[in-house]
């Protein structure tokens, strides 16, 4: 069959040939092919036809090995297995905290005890209401009130301080050490410069407090940042006045005037207010007349120590002591918390209310949680008023316009005789009535006028040499660490150590009363 093909395109090929002639492009005559010999002539012209049977359809065999891959996923099972594993060796780390430290409390009634002098409630207040602080029996001895303090401090997050844990952290030497030496070089007037030799420094720097771990960095920290502070010291704790008395007993004798260490406060004598007279009767120069005291609730630190939950117990305890009170004294308590801008500036503006932002309480690490736990509460004539957790626990103030000091006085006997009945304080019997800073302790009474002395007041040097001889402190209108507003300056008793609270009084009347003779002599 293929000879047969060759040969048929052969014969085409010869009757084309012939039927066309010669080719235009040839030279020589065309030559007459014999049939018979045609086979192995063509051969070259006509070889490309022959490829066409190569075309393999059928080799469409490559997708076979497609199905194959996905057989590889059982590895991707181990991965996770060692991811459950790790949280389960943690779980022990939690355990450590669990130790309980204030098991060994009992050495916490030697509060105050450097002198062999017990803690005394002093108050007599035999009757006091279990159901006025939620069934808590305040009359129990401070030793067991301390006690559950430190419990409540060490559930509560606060400042952890067993009696065993003695030594003062490197962090806190190398502050106290920096602090002493820029003191040192420093033009300050303070008493805490005065009193805090190296000898003196170099004994107390490794000392703390055995209830609450208070360091002596606690006691003097505002003194070492702000150089012109008069005083520069607070007691972070009760305990304080005993561990540091080697520092607090100087300077409470310098600013007391006179008393030692080996003196004892007299007790509470409130006496009779109806002595004073009005100071200034045809109000010349007394502008208004203030008597406050202070006081700290039996049980609790003072601020640098007290958690927050602690300081929102106090105010609970304040706010339902004080909404029992009648008479003159009634009116309503208003806590911070929530109170309105407006309402704050102005109860500041008329000098009722205590503000946040004072540097050297700041610096003593006394406003803490702020505003938790604070509030003020008057009576409905403004004359009667209760600070909560300012600088100390409570502050109790009676005031009013003009110089009847005898009045104001007597208000403010009247509240303090209402509130022991409820709330027990803190009391010693060398040091008086305890506060937040020495220079309140003892009858904590500061009695105040607002007055206007023009002609003594052109030189300030001179009015305040006068004061300084009845006893008598000059401030601002503002009080400490502010200027006098249109000639008004804050004049007080200075003296609270080793006298009455009477006595105290009758201080600042008598100091009073010869300033005012002198001005009119002028």
């Amino acid at each position: 069959m293929f000879s047969l093909w060759y040969l048929s395109l052969a014969i085409d090929e010869i009757r084309r040939i012939q039927a066309g002639g010669n080719n235009a492009n040839s030279q020589q005559p065309a030559r007459i092919v014999d049939p018979k010999k045609v086979e192995p002539a063509p051969t070259p012209s006509k070889p490309t036809p022959a490829p066409k049977p190569k075309v393999e359809a059928p080799k469409v065999e490559p997708p076979k090995p497609k199905v194959e891959p996905p057989k590889v996923e059982a590895p991707k099972v181990e991965p996770p297995k060692p991811k459950v594993e790790p949280p389960k060796v943690e779980a022990p780390k939690v355990q450590p905290p669990k130790v309980e430290p204030p098991k060994p409390e009992p050495p916490k009634q030697e509060l105050l005890n450097n002198n062999n002098v017990p803690f005394n409630n002093n108050n007599n207040n035999n009757n006091i209401e279990k159901n006025a602080f939620g069934g808590q029996d305040v009359t129990k001895p401070l030793d067991k009130v301390k006690h559950s303090t430190q419990s409540f401090l060490d559930q509560e997050g606060g400042r952890n301080k067993s009696s065993e844990s003695t030594m003062v952290d490197a962090a806190v030497l190398a502050k106290l050490e920096e602090g002493y030496a820029k003191l040192a070089a420093s033009n300050s007037k303070s008493l805490l410069k005065k009193y805090l030799t190296k000898e003196v420094f170099d004994n107390l720097k490794n000392k703390k407090t055995p209830s609450f771990g208070s360091t002596l960095l606690d006691c003097i920290q505002s003194g070492l940042e702000n150089h012109d502070s008069g005083v520069g010291i607070y007691a972070p704790d009760a305990e304080a006045y005993s561990v540091f008395s080697e520092l607090f007993d100087p300077i409470i004798e310098d600013y007391h005037t006179g008393f030692k260490k080996t003196d004892k406060h007299p007790p509470c004598t409130l006496g009779d207010a109806s002595v004073f007279s009005n100071l200034d009767p045809n109000n010349e120069f007394v502008v208004s007349t203030r008597v406050r005291c202070g006081r700290s609730m039996e049980g609790y630190p003072f601020n640098p120590c007290l958690t927050e939950a602690q300081y929102k117990e106090m105010e609970q305890k304040v706010s339902t002591t004080l909404s029992s009170l009648d008479g003159e004294l009634k009116g309503k308590f208003y806590p911070l918390t929530g109170m309105e801008k407006a309402v704050q500036q102005q109860l500041i503006d008329d000098h009722f209310l205590f503000k946040e932002g004072d540097r050297f309480l700041q610096s003593a690490n006394a406003c803490r949680y702020w505003p938790s736990g604070r509030g003020i509460y008057h009576n409905d004539n403004k004359t009667f008023l209760v600070w909560c957790n300012e600088e100390d626990h409570l502050r109790i103030i009676s005031m009013q316009m003009g110089g009847d000091l005898g009045e104001v006085y007597k208000r403010l006997v009247t509240a303090i005789n209402a509130i022991e009945k409820r709330i027990p304080f803190s009391h010693h019997d060398r040091l008086g009535f305890l506060t937040f800073c020495p220079t309140n302790l003892g009858t904590t009474i500061r009695a105040s006028v607002h007055i206007k002395v023009p002609k003594l007041a052109a030189n300030l040097a001179k009015l305040e040499e006068i004061a300084g001889k009845f006893n008598l402190q000059v401030r601002g209108t503002r009080g400490e660490h502010t200027e006098a507003e249109g000639g008004v300056y804050d004049i007080s008793n200075k003296r609270r150590m080793g006298l009455t609270e009477f006595d105290a009084v009758k201080e600042m009347y008598d100091g009073i009363a010869e300033l005012i003779k002198i001005e009119k002599s002028l």
